[in-house]
C-alpha cells in the first residue's frame, strides 16, 4: 500500500532511523559524562565540577537533537511531514541551546562565588561579590530567555510577516510601550543600580519600616528581609533607592551596643564602672575594643547610666547587651539595693507629727 509515493516500509525505516539517532545521543551522553565525572574526581579544581554539574542536563537534550538535525535531510518523509519535523527539531534545538547558555551562566557564577565565603567572620568583600554576581546573573538570564523566545518566534513565517508589517509603526508602539513599562523599567534599573552602588548587600543588617533584620534575597524587582523573629519582609527594590533606611553593616560588621541603668543619686558611679569592665572581660561576646560608663542624664528621681560596649556584629552585640544588663542588675540588687530608683515624699503638719509619735512608740516597744 502506497501513500503519496511513500510506503509504510519507508516511513518505518525513517522512524527507526530517528529512534536510533535518539538512542545514540543518549548513549553518547551517558558515556561522555561518566568519563567526565571520573576525570573531575581526580582533580581539585572547582570549575570542572561546576561544568559537569550544570551542563549534564542540557547536554542530555542537545546530543540527541544534534544527531536528529544531521539525519533529518536524509529521511524519506512526505514534504509537509519533513518540514514540520525539521521545524520542531529546530525549535527544540533552540530551547536546548538556551538551556545550555543558562547552565554556562550558572557555571561561571559558581566558579566566581566559590572564592568568596559568606559564612566567614569578615565577609564584607564576599557579600559584595555575591550581591553583584547574583543580580547580574538574573539580568543575563532575562536577556537569554528574551533572545531565545524571539529566535523561536522568528522561525514562523507568519510571525515574521507580522513583524515586518508592524515595523512601520514601531515609533508609536515604542512610545506607548515606554509609558506602559515606565514603572517596570524603573524597577529594573533600580536593581542594576543596587548591584553597582550596593547600598545593601546579602546578609547586611538593616532596619526597614521599623523592623530589624538581614537581607536574605535581592532580585531585580524586590528584596527579602529576614526579620529577627523569622518573618520575611518583602520590599520593592526601588525602596532602597528612594527611601531612607538603616544599614548597620554598610562598611564593617562590628557595632557599638548600649545598656541604660536607672539608679538613685547615691549610686557609686566609679564602682559600677569598674564592675562593668569586670563583666565585659568575663564575657565571650565582647571583642575588647570599646567600653565605658557615663552618667548621661539626671531627673528629679534618678540618674541615667549608659554602659557602652563593642561587639563583632549585630547579633553578638544584642547578646552582649542582654548579658551585661542582667549582670549589672543582679550586682546592684546584691550590693547596692538602696541605690535602686525610689520615690521620696515629704509630709508636714499634724499628720507628720502623728506619724513621728507612732514611730517613736513603735521603737520603744521594740526595745
Amino acid at each position: 500500500m502506497q501513500t503519496d509515493g511513500f510506503g509504510f516500509s519507508t516511513l518505518f525505516f525513517s522512524l527507526a532511523l530517528m529512534a536510533l539517532a535518539v538512542f545514540a545521543g543518549f548513549a553518547l551522553h551517558k558515556g561522555l559524562f561518566r568519563l567526565l565525572r571520573q576525570l573531575t574526581a581526580k582533580t581539585k579544581n572547582r570549575w570542572d565540577d561546576a561544568l559537569v554539574k550544570h551542563l549534564e542536563a542540557p547536554a542530555r537534550l542537545l546530543l540527541p537533537l544534534f544527531l536528529l538535525l544531521l539525519i533529518v535531510p536524509a529521511l524519506r518523509l512526505p514534504p509537509q511531514g519533513g518540514e514540520i519535523l525539521g521545524h520542531l527539531v529546530g525549535l527544540a534545538f533552540i530551547a536546548g541551546m538556551t538551556w545550555l547558555l543558562v547552565a554556562a551562566v550558572f557555571v561561571l557564577r559558581d566558579v566566581v562565588l566559590h572564592k568568596f565565603d559568606v559564612n566567614a567572620r569578615d565577609n564584607l568583600r564576599a557579600r559584595t561579590m555575591h550581591t553583584q554576581i547574583n543580580v547580574l546573573v538574573k539580568v543575563l538570564l532575562v536577556l537569554i530567555i528574551v533572545i531565545a523566545t524571539a529566535s523561536m518566534l522568528m522561525t514562523f513565517e507568519k510571525v515574521r510577516q507580522i513583524g515586518v508589517s508592524l515595523l512601520a509603526s514601531a515609533g508609536i508602539a515604542g512610545i506607548i510601550l515606554g509609558f506602559a513599562a515606565q514603572k517596570s523599567l524603573a524597577t529594573l534599573f533600580a536593581g542594576i543600580q543596587i548591584a553597582i552602588t550596593q547600598p545593601i548587600r546579602l546578609d547586611d543588617v538593616v532596619i526597614v519600616e521599623g523592623e530589624w533584620g538581614r537581607i536574605e534575597e535581592i532580585t531585580l524587582t524586590y528584596v527579602v528581609v529576614r526579620i529577627w523573629d523569622l518573618r520575611r519582609l518583602v520590599v520593592p527594590i526601588t525602596y532602597f533607592i528612594e527611601q531612607p533606611f538603616q544599614n548597620w553593616t554598610r562598611v564593617t560588621a562590628d557595632l557599638l551596643g548600649t545598656v541604660f541603668i536607672y539608679a538613685d543619686y547615691r549610686i557609686p558611679v566609679a564602682a559600677v564602672r569598674e564592675q562593668l569592665h569586670v563583666f565585659l572581660q568575663e564575657s565571650e561576646h565582647w571583642d575588647g575594643k570599646v567600653w565605658g560608663l557615663q552618667v548621661t542624664n539626671t531627673t528629679d528621681r534618678s540618674v541615667e547610666l549608659r554602659a557602652l560596649m563593642s561587639a563583632a556584629d549585630a547579633g553578638i552585640a544584642w547578646n552582649l547587651r542582654c548579658e551585661v544588663r542582667e549582670k549589672l542588675l543582679a550586682w546592684l540588687q546584691a550590693n547596692y539595693a538602696e541605690c535602686l530608683p525610689r520615690v521620696r515624699t515629704e509630709i508636714e503638719g499634724e499628720f507628720a507629727d502623728a506619724l513621728a509619735a507612732g514611730a517613736r512608740e513603735h521603737s520603744g516597744t521594740a526595745t
